[in-house]
């Protein structure tokens, strides 16, 4: 559960936007907040919002934007025509986070999305795209050349929107983060849909991989333990998962990961013996294997859990 706003974005500080407002000296020193006040907000009150920060704010200073609660983000889709729309006019945009809500305002896996595959057509010059919640979320395979950083933030990312960044040509993609989720969350990706991006296909310079927050923590782990992209990251970050000892052992028996500086673990359910396998066969890598978890018994029967689910 997200229990609080962003307070930074794109190494800019957050100021939420008010028509009328006065404006800081350097308009483009901060990462604009764009929210409605009432979660059961008219969509017609959002598109002002917007207006009124495209009419006020000169638009060479629209560098950063976080958008907030947008009117009943738990049924209605984040209104990304609104943000292509003004695209002609924000031609120096280059960080944007879509649905910066906390668990009070919407549960993390009832934030409603629609396609946003046109965001990245509409802004080439884009750098920085996070996306919390993934219900309705479609992204369907681009290229796209400045993007430098991806993440997707949710308690049940759908297979097709791993399809969808797997087939994606991204050349300048440094990081990319997915949380995968629980299956009753909507998180049916598979390994299957990784394709492309385990092999490395379309991401030449990417150095830092989260596939994390994943019922299926195994699986991807015996997978990451052959992927080609693995040779050239710096970071590889499995952690919010439930991986387990088996996990853990098909990690190990793959290719070596010494030349990465971080594997992150955290928050796992390795045995004793594992964590301190996994951190004695990694000299000189940080590994983070804080957080154990204990698996929850009922009727005979273990449960495990992400950290991030509804």
């Amino acid at each position: 559960m997200v229990h609080s706003h962003l307070s930074s974005f794109a190494g800019l500080p957050v100021l939420p936007f008010t028509p009328g407002m006065p404006l800081p000296d350097d308009p483009s020193a901060v990462a604009w907040r764009l929210e409605v006040e009432d979660f059961d907000a008219e969509p017609e009150e959002f598109a002002a919002l917007v207006a009124a920060l495209r009419d006020e704010v000169p638009a060479d200073a629209v560098r950063a934007l976080v958008i907030g609660e947008w009117g009943t983000a738990y049924e209605s889709p984040l209104p990304v025509d609104l943000l292509v729309e003004a695209a002609g006019k924000w031609t120096g945009l280059r960080a944007l986070f879509l649905a910066d809500l906390v668990g009070e305002q919407c549960e993390i896996s009832w934030l409603t999305h629609g396609d946003i595959t046109p965001l990245l057509a509409a802004y080439p010059g884009l750098e920085v795209l996070w996306v919390r919640g993934a219900a309705g979320l479609r992204l369907d395979p681009v290229r796209h050349d400045r993007l430098r950083e991806l993440g997707f933030q949710c308690g049940g990312l759908p297979g097709g929107v791993v399809r969808g960044v797997s087939g994606c040509d991204l050349p300048a993609l440094e990081r990319l983060d997915l949380w995968f989720g629980r299956k009753d969350y909507g998180g049916d990706a598979t390994v299957a849909d990784l394709g492309r991006l385990l092999a490395g296909t379309g991401l030449p310079a990417l150095r830092r991989l989260a596939l994390c927050n994943a019922e299926i923590a195994d699986d991807i782990a015996a997978a990451v333990a052959s992927a080609p992209v693995v040779r050239r990251l710096d970071v590889l970050d499995l952690s919010m998962g439930v991986l387990t000892d088996s996990g853990a052992e098909a990690l190990l028996a793959g290719q070596p990961l010494t030349h990465l500086r971080r594997l992150d673990l955290r928050h796992h359910y390795l045995s004793d013996q594992w964590r301190e396998r996994v951190v004695a066969a990694l000299p000189g890598v940080e590994v983070d294997v804080s957080d154990p978890r204990t698996p929850d018994e009922y009727n005979g029967r273990l449960y495990r859990y992400t950290l991030v689910g509804e």
